[in-house]
């Protein structure tokens, strides 16, 4: 009964992390691994019992088989015996290989249940590991995407620079060619002007 508790126990629906819990403790405590090893040790006893009622069980039936095949006058004192001794025979096999089953049943059931529990640990820490990446990845490409705006806003300072530097050769030029104009201009209409040009 304290087997079907526990494989009842493992099985019930629980939070996740309730579980976790639980079955942390009970594979990482000390206390509960010499429970376990106590327990191992009770199991091969049940084992040997197993064993044992087997036999017992052949052995009756074959004594059954024997005394049907003589045909002697039966006597109600011993079917009864006979009958009693082979229920017990049957029990006694019944109970110890349900128990040595749901020993095997639940321990393979809490490894599986506790591999998956670290497997979902895994995944938990590389889905944060993934979000994480793409977090920096999607701060990367922010930076990139700035990285790219100062460089179109650097070349169109530099254009602007270049804009200006044309600008200013062109009124320099500009301002020569209309000083020359107006000193040409001058000497055709005689205004000589005092000043000397820039």
């Amino acid at each position: 009964m304290s087997e079907l508790t526990l494989f009842g126990t493992f099985v019930c629906p629980m939070p996740f992390t309730l579980r976790k819990k639980m079955f942390h403790f009970l594979s990482e405590n000390p206390v509960v691994a010499k429970i376990q090893y106590g327990l191992k040790i009770t199991f091969i006893f049940v084992a040997v019992l197993f064993v044992d009622a087997l036999q017992r069980m052949v052995r009756i039936a074959q004594e059954g088989a024997a005394a049907k095949s003589k045909q002697d006058m039966a006597d109600v004192r011993t079917e009864t015996n006979y009958a009693a001794r082979r229920f017990y025979a049957q029990r006694n096999l019944y109970l110890t290989g349900a128990t040595l089953f749901l020993s095997l049943l639940l321990a393979r059931v809490f490894y599986i249940i506790l591999d998956f529990i670290h497997v979902q640990e895994s995944y938990t820490a590389l889905q944060a590991k993934v979000a994480k990446q793409s977090g920096a990845s999607g701060e990367n490409e922010e930076l990139r995407n700035r990285i790219k705006e100062l460089e179109t806003q650097l070349k169109t300072g530099q254009s602007q620079d270049r804009d200006f530097e044309t600008l200013k050769k062109q009124a320099s030029q500009q301002n020569a060619e209309y000083n020359r104009l107006a000193d040409e201009h001058n000497k055709a209409t005689g205004n000589v002007s005092n000043k000397k040009a820039d």
